[in-house]
């Protein structure tokens, strides 16, 4: 599945993310309306244009909750087969982006089931390519303009958050991926994961006090 790609550097900040979910554009909605339409009707180009459109948000999820790029491709791919397969089920409460993250949320608690009983080690390189032009989560990291000891310690210190964000509870990290690395609004963060907003906030608040003490010599 072509087109998956992670771009965003990770960022955590300490002030709050509230914002208020901007109304869609009368086009925009039309546009999607009719997107979901030709989906219910199995038309092969709209789920092509689905893919294309959602694939690099779903992966980028997807890496993020799995810390393993393999398995991230592995639950993007489910995540839009699962789409296909039960798109006669959207009922539009929700924007396709929020459906196919909650489904990629699902996946994922899925295969970590599995993989509780099937535990192995799991590592990450910064000079992994992530992209379709090759560069490394460390490229995106370092400025344009750092020099090499700046560059070297954007990376440590990259590299500490990776290593902090896999020791959380998966319900943390998943709070955290959503509000802090994807930026999703909390509206949207509560409606994927399916609980109410004093819960996500708490939630939030527990995985940025984790990092903060997991990451206090960065």
């Amino acid at each position: 599945m072509g087109g998956m790609f992670f771009s965003k550097a990770t960022t955590f900040g300490d002030e709050e993310l509230v914002r208020a979910i901007a109304a869609s554009p009368p086009d925009a909605c039309r546009t999607e309306n009719g997107l979901v339409d030709r989906l219910k009707a199995k038309d092969a180009a709209a789920f092509e244009t689905l893919v294309e459109r959602f694939s690099g948000a779903v992966y980028s999820v997807a890496f993020r909750i799995s810390a393993d790029r393999e398995e991230a491709a592995d639950l993007t791919q489910e995540t839009f087969l699962r789409a296909f397969k039960s798109i006669a089920g959207f009922r539009g409460d929700a924007s396709l982006k929020t459906w196919l993250i909650r489904i990629a949320i699902n996946q994922s608690r899925n295969r970590s089931r599995w993989w509780r009983r099937r535990r192995r080690e799991q590592t990450m390189s910064l000079d992994d390519p992530i992209g379709e032009s090759g560069a490394s989560v460390g490229d995106k990291i370092a400025g344009a303009n750092a020099d090499p000891e700046q560059e070297t310690l954007r990376r440590e210190r990259e590299a500490a958050l990776l290593r902090a964000l896999s020791t959380l509870k998966p319900i943390y990290r998943e709070a955290i991926v959503l509000a802090d690395i994807e930026g999703l609004t909390y509206l949207e963060c509560a409606a994927v994961l399916d609980i109410n907003m004093g819960t996500l906030k708490s939630r939030i608040a527990r995985a940025r006090e984790e990092l903060r003490n997991k990451l206090k010599d960065f």
